[in-house]
């Protein structure tokens, strides 16, 4: 099944706070009949509408195709959080990488942070970088390594960014006694991510890429010339950028063997009032260690954005009921407080939560797989992706060599195993494990 149309009306945001809130921009049109591209890009989100507005600044002529809405999938719907680094720490990386390739790998996480805020600059976007992101530990062990891990920053990457915090630091910042303790990183952040979303859409048209939606990509015919085919029309390109993420179905099997899409979900409350400081004492976004993550912030109406909780299976649940649970975990005060709000979307993971860059054939590359962690290294990935169409792959190489294996049993059991390890995982989150 295709997560494009599971959960949601065609052409239509889901009844999101961010979709409530964003700054309208005027639709795009329909694809209707061929077109000829110097390079067609797959995906209206993140990562493709910053390879459309970095290639176009670039000189070349590029077709995108969405098939819904510029940030309709998880870049208008996630938590807004724009982290440090990768994905996976600096401790892994290098078992992993090598040093070499490791420190670059931390570069390239900065240059996505000062890329989605000099982007924000640049284009005069309605979008505010608040920084600071909390990490909420809920273990003494866990707290001890978070320290460890920030001092390795510091001494191994010239990192300081990051506040080690104890029991009743991190109760006073977050108003939660539920954590041990944990880190502020105040070179994170977090931001509106579909006004984000809509002004790299707005960016890149007006630098001179064509700009498509309710077109969706029906076929690839792979060769010199690649051929995307939509029920409407047709664009044949030189070069080919699969920006899909968890919306990509069966459109590229080696993709779709080592990136699998999976559903989260957000709540909004009523405005909080003179409440908001029982939630967050500053103005900072938390995400606390449990395998299935609670992440949470403050909207600018001083609403509580809580993202969490499980569910298995392609269509979403009662999202209010998912997300309330763990929500009232962390903040029982907020009991009798209304709902505004709730909404899912759809991410992607890997088997090892590294991004996933794949050159494809020769011409065709893709990005995906950013496991929670796209906001930054999505808009970076677009960068990547278009300096690479332009000969210059130095960074895509880098990012490809990490490796990704396929998920066991191929698309078919790759759903199964991962219900059966989420299970595993969030009943040892349950038993305090």
């Amino acid at each position: 099944m295709n997560l494009l149309h599971a959960n949601d009306r065609a052409g239509e945001y889901p009844g999101s706070w961010y979709a409530a809130t964003a700054t309208p921009l005027a639709p795009f049109p329909r694809l209707e009949g061929a077109q000829h591209a110097d390079v067609c890009v797959i995906g209206g989100g993140y990562t493709g509408l910053s390879t459309a507005l970095h290639l176009a600044e670039k000189g070349f002529d590029v077709v995108l195709l969405e098939a819904h809405r510029m940030g309709f999938g998880a870049s208008g719907r996630n938590g807004g959080q724009v982290g440090s680094g990768q994905r996976q720490d600096q401790v892994w990386i290098e078992k992993t990488v090598g040093r070499e390739d490791a420190r670059r790998l931390w570069d390239l996480g900065e240059e996505a942070k000062s890329l989605v805020k000099a982007l924000i600059a640049q284009h005069q976007m309605p979008v505010t970088f608040h920084p600071g992101i909390a990490h909420a530990c809920r273990t003494e062990g866990e707290v001890r390594d978070a320290h460890r891990y920030a001092e390795k920053l510091h001494r191994d990457y010239g990192y300081d960014q990051i506040t080690p915090l104890n029991r009743d630091a991190i109760r006073h910042l977050i108003g939660s006694p539920l954590y041990k303790g944990g880190d502020l990183d105040r070179g994170a952040g977090h931001l509106h991510p579909l006004n984000f979303a809509l002004g790299l859409a707005k960016a890149a048209a007006e630098a001179g890429a064509r700009l498509f939606e309710r077109s969706e990509v029906m076929k690839i015919t792979h060769g010199a010339k690649p051929v995307v085919t939509t029920a409407a029309g047709q664009v044949t390109c030189d070069h080919l950028v699969l920006a899909c993420n968890g919306y990509l179905g069966g459109l590229e099997p080696q993709v779709a063997a080592r990136v699998m899409p999976i559903n989260n979900f957000i709540v909004a409350t009523e405005p909080l009032g003179a409440r908001a400081a029982e939630v967050l004492r500053e103005p900072v976004a938390v995400a606390d260690t449990k395998f299935v993550v609670n992440y949470w912030r403050l909207s600018e109406d001083n609403r509580l954005l809580f993202g969490g909780g499980e569910s298995y299976g392609w269509r979403f649940p009662d999202i209010i009921q998912t997300v309330r649970k763990p929500m009232l975990e962390v903040y029982p005060q907020l009991a009798d407080v209304r709902i505004d709000h709730a909404w899912g979307g759809t991410l992607a993971i890997t088997m090892n939560r590294m991004p996933c860059f794949l050159r494809v054939a020769p011409n065709v590359l893709s990005a995906s797989g950013y496991s929670g962690h796209g906001v930054a290294m999505a808009t970076l990935a677009g960068r990547i992706l278009a300096e690479a169409v332009a000969g210059q792959a130095r960074d895509f190489d880098v990012m490809a060599r990490l490796p990704q294996p396929r998920f066991p049993g191929g698309t078919a059991l790759r759903w199964p195993l991962l219900v059966l390890a989420m299970t595993w995982f969030s009943l040892r989150d349950r038993l305090g494990l």
